[in-house]
């Protein structure tokens, strides 16, 4: 599952990925492509480009790349959406340098072309007051009750701690969601994964004196 989250007015530090030089590497006859690893951990997006990802069809897309590159073709057929339509998000995207090519295949007289993400991360630039987390939208519009055998839970916390401490916990947050993202896929429900550290209004005891 794709990771995205908001700039808190600093870069997040994450593990770097190794970037592939040779984005011309071909498909098997499965259609499956290489090991693939964005060349960049986290990409800071422009206005522009974090209004494209504002799209629920563009941001489908990005969940689907990370899981791998993938075809016009393929995407069209997991969105259950037509392939004109996906092409026109595919275009946008490329163009405004949030995907590329990153593998070709021939297959009679066309090349067929896998598109995959530039970075693992993807972080919105600082919101308005009067926005939402474009992934809050997201999820609120997505949840749904678990079904026998399925996993969910909500919790939420308050505490008050330095902001140093809040910082590094930020850190670790993201890192857990890294993991989560890069777990071996498998089993047929798609889960979601929310997270989030923000300052409040809140009141809250002090220390004894």
């Amino acid at each position: 599952m794709a990771v995205i989250v908001v700039a808190m007015g600093k870069d997040i530090p994450l593990d770097k990925w190794s970037a592939i030089t040779d984005y011309s590497a071909m498909t098997d006859h499965t259609g499956s492509v290489a090991e693939y690893s964005p060349p960049r951990a986290t990409m800071l997006l422009d206005a522009e480009q974090a209004r494209l990802l504002s799209d629920p069809s563009r941001a489908d897309i990005i969940q689907l790349l990370a899981d791998r590159p993938a075809s016009i073709k393929q995407l069209a057929e997991a969105m259950g959406r037509p392939r004109g339509s996906v092409g026109h998000h595919i275009h946008a995207l490329e163009q405004s340098g949030i995907i590329a090519v990153v593998a070709t295949r021939q297959v009679r007289a066309i090349t067929e072309k896998f598109y995959g993400r530039l970075a693992r991360t993807y972080v919105f630039p600082p919101l308005d007051e009067a926005e939402h987390p474009p992934f809050l939208v997201e999820a609120m519009a997505e949840i749904r009750e678990p079904r026998e055998g399925e996993a969910g839970m909500f919790t939420i916390r308050h505490a008050r701690i330095p902001d140093t401490r809040a910082e590094a916990f930020a850190d670790e947050l993201v890192q857990l969601a890294e993991e989560f993202a890069a777990r071996p896929r498998g089993g047929s429900t798609t889960y979601g994964f929310l997270i989030g550290l923000y300052p409040t209004d809140r009141p809250s005891l002090k220390e004894d004196e």
